[in-house]
């Protein structure tokens, strides 16, 4: 692909050093940014490879200016461009998700501090913790807090001032047990401060602090007879055995670990994010990344490990993933792809989710499809005003020149698509001579003789390429069948697109950008792209028999078997001698090899 003047002056100048690449458009804007170990040899391969998909190959044509930054390594390079990235919002380029939208759990900076949700950081020397991959989440370990420490939800300044006045009085949640009152001063601090530091402990993922502290209290409770509250206690501890089962204990081994998946198609890419910590995985996010080059799952991997990292605040030393990635600027952590054992049992566990997250996403474009294929035939139906939905459609055409050879064609769409197996080529028997109208006639009765014969169902809708000329042929040989009535029957005219229905001098009005016209004439055009494709086959299968057939002392088994086997006589000429013996025995392999060396000879010029 060669590059403007210009261009080609600025590529010559380029370094044989790492850096990042930004390409302009006409109106200056950045539409991609890129980086590269070897900026010269990167970015001229964009104009020098034959083989760019048409999304790189539009993206070429739109550059008008290359700007580039050199920097000291590959990993400088990965940061820089992701930033820009995220900076400009290229178009050719993947854009990096953002998750400052994420929920936290802010652990307030108070005395009696509290538990709650929040999407903004502020640095007020509050504890927070996340940010969690949907609220869903998040909810489910609030509610498990709440139901097992009695924390305040107030807003009230408990400074030992402000509860020594008696400034404040209990609430409704002291009374049904949800807070102990510490704005009467009716829980010691230090007792509150224990439950928050087991707090902490649960919302880092660790939860046998907390088991022990409720084990302890439980059997002390029982020790002193007071069944009642060992009771409460050990429901306390069942709700913790009850989340760490839901959070998916992996292996009390694996710990702060990050996995990473990748699964793509022609168009996105689904990744899965798994975040370990202490044996459990606390964090999981799946999503789909739309392509906007033909990148490759390393490529589109490897800054969203980066991002997602940031997203979610990992500060792991160990990222797993199921592709290999370029060096990462992540000092100190270590990236695999494990083969065997408990971390490719997990790594297995994020392949199986983003595996499920590209089908069900699959699926759904399907079904998106099937509602785009019933809204077309429900309007195609009101458009033709048929009865019943034309799910199975069947176009005929004629193809023949000057008689020679005629055929026609039969494409088959079933629910707006083409059904491929069902198309069916026609050798015209019975007419002598170019006569689409008796041809019409002769093919329209012969598919639908033999679907009558053979009990198959018949098209809700016929369609025939051609006027009133044709249409008239087609109702004719329905009546001679006695299916006039059951299956409508139209005829699409090419000169002016028009749709003739029988029984109507005048063509039906439909809207030139109706989804009918335009199915209609797909189907035209394809049983034409067939019938042409067929005839085309049929006239140059004649024209080689022909030609061999005219070789004296070669009979017409003999070509056809040639003819068969290598298609062409270029390809039989292209034989050589003892190949041709053994195809067709040495006596005729001479007459064929002295007929084609009399060929080749040229003509002499007249003198």
């Amino acid at each position: 692909m060669a590059a403007q003047a210009h261009l080609q002056e600025q590529i010559r100048h380029l370094p044989h050093r790492p850096g990042i690449y930004k390409y302009f458009d006409a109106e200056g804007r950045i539409i991609y940014v890129g980086k590269a170990v070897d900026l010269r040899k990167r970015v001229s391969s964009y104009f020098t490879k034959q083989d760019h998909n048409k999304k790189t190959q539009q993206l070429v044509k739109n550059i008008e200016r290359i700007e580039f930054t050199i920097v000291d390594s590959e990993s400088d390079a990965f940061l820089l461009e992701n930033n820009l990235i995220k900076q400009h919002q290229p178009k050719y380029n993947i854009l990096l998700k953002d998750g400052k939208t994420y929920p936290y759990l802010c652990i307030t900076n108070e005395r009696f501090p509290r538990v709650l949700p929040t999407r903004n950081k502020i640095n007020d020397g509050s504890r927070y913790y996340g940010p969690y991959a949907s609220v869903t989440g998040m909810n489910l370990i609030l509610e498990l807090i709440r139901a097992l420490y009695p924390l305040r939800t107030c807003t009230y300044n408990l400074s030992p001032e402000n509860v020594a006045a008696g400034k404040y009085k209990v609430c409704l949640e002291y009374h049904l047990g949800n807070c102990k009152g510490p704005c009467q001063d009716l829980i010691e601090e230090e007792i509150y401060n224990q439950h928050i530091q087991q707090i902490r402990n649960i919302l880092s993922g660790n939860l046998t602090v907390a088991k022990g502290y409720f084990k302890e209290r439980m059997m002390e409770a029982a020790t002193d007879q007071q069944y009642e509250l060992a009771h409460q206690y050990k429901l306390k501890l069942d709700k913790l055995d009850d989340f760490q089962t839901k959070s998916m204990v992996v292996n009390p081994s694996l710990s702060n670990i990050d996995v990473f998946s990748i699964a793509s198609n022609e168009k996105s890419a689904f990744i899965n994010y798994l975040k370990v910590m202490n044996g459990s995985i606390t964090q999981t996010q799946s999503l789909e990344v739309q392509k906007k080059l033909d990148e490759t799952d390393a490529e589109i991997l490897a800054p969203m490990v980066m991002q997602l990292r940031q997203d979610f605040e990992s500060e792991s030393k160990e990222i797993l993933v199921n592709v290999e990635l370029p060096p990462l600027p992540l000092p100190g952590v270590k990236v695999a792809v494990p083969e065997i054992g408990d971390k490719r049992k997990l790594l297995n566990l994020s392949i199986k989710n983003v595996l499920y997250l590209r089908k069900e996403k699959e699926s759904m474009n399907e079904k998106s499809k099937d509602v785009n294929e019933v809204r077309i035939m429900e309007q195609a139906k009101k458009d033709l005003r048929l009865k019943d939905l034309p799910r199975h459609i069947e176009c005929f055409d004629n193809s023949n020149f000057q008689g020679d050879n005629p055929v026609a064609a039969m494409v088959c769409f079933r629910n707006a698509k083409p059904s491929k197996k069902d198309y069916r080529h026609f050798h015209i028997k019975t007419v002598v001579g170019p006569n689409d109208f008796d041809s019409m006639y002769e093919i329209v009765t012969r598919r639908y003789r033999r679907l009558l014969d053979e009990g198959a169902s018949l098209p809700q809708l016929i369609v025939v390429d051609g006027g009133k000329g044709q249409l008239g042929m087609g109702v004719k040989a329905l009546k001679d069948l006695g299916l006039w009535g059951q299956i409508p029957i139209i005829g699409i005219a090419k000169r002016l697109e028009e749709i003739y229905v029988p029984n109507d001098p005048l063509p039906l009005y439909i809207d030139k950008k109706s989804e009918t016209l335009r199915l209609i004439q797909r189907m035209r055009d394809e049983a034409h792209r067939f019938g042409i494709t067929f005839h085309r086959s049929r006239r140059d299968a004649a024209t080689l028999k022909t030609e061999l057939t005219d070789v004296k002392g070669l009979g017409p088994v003999t070509a056809d078997k040639l003819l068969n086997k290598f298609k062409s006589v270029k390809k039989i000429k292209e034989l050589s001698e003892s190949e041709l013996v053994s195809e067709i025995g040495k006596a005729k392999a001479k007459v064929l090899l002295d007929y084609f060396a009399q060929q080749d000879v040229p003509a002499r010029s007249a003198e």
